[in-house]
């Protein structure tokens, strides 16, 4: 087994992500969910992909533990084109950043998102339990709240997640969450 980091990752700092439109972002963060605009950089720099100096805007959205969602917009659009996937995946949800919520929090935030006409997700996973929404820029975004009968699952797990990680790359693609709520077709 590879030798572990000895002090791990204390938390996320930030998720940056590239969008057209900021102050539609922040219609759809600070106003619709409710996690608030803390800080706006202004800046220049010279990008070697496009050969010039650019300008750009960077904001930084608070979460509680210190991290933040940080989104950047440029002022020219051959930059912004270039962070742009020519071909975006058939099948995008698996592409997301999940949060972490108290049970009342998971509901305020089903209640402000359904209150503002968007869109979104749920589903029961068993362990937890999920809320997917998409930005106006296409950032699929989840937050989970872990019921407290079922622990903190990941501890749980980690005794067999070798184990069943090298079982199913060997082939063997049983399910080994009985928990989840199965979804048919």
């Amino acid at each position: 087994m590879a030798k572990l980091l000895s002090h791990a990752p204390q938390r996320l700092h930030h998720h940056a992500y590239v969008v057209k439109d900021q102050e539609k972002n922040r219609q759809f963060f600070e106003d619709v969910l409710g996690i608030p605009l803390t800080a706006t950089w202004c800046e220049k720099h010279f990008n070697s992909a496009v050969g010039r100096e650019v300008a750009f805007c960077h904001t930084f959205y608070s979460l509680a533990d210190g991290g933040a969602l940080a989104f950047f917009a440029f002022a020219d659009e051959e930059v912004y084109a270039k962070t742009q996937a020519a071909k975006p995946a058939e099948i995008r949800s698996f592409d997301h950043i999940a949060f972490k919520v108290d049970e009342d929090g998971y509901d305020e935030l089903v209640t402000r998102i359904k209150a503002a006409g968007v869109k979104l997700r749920e589903t029961d996973h068993g362990y937890c339990k999920s809320m997917y929404v998409e930005s106006p820029d296409g950032l699929i975004t989840e937050f989970t709240y872990d019921p407290p009968a079922e622990g903190d699952m990941t501890l749980l797990n980690r005794s067999d997640a070798h184990a069943e990680l090298k079982r199913w790359m060997a082939g063997d693609h049983r399910v080994n969450n009985d928990l989840r709520v199965r979804e048919t077709a």
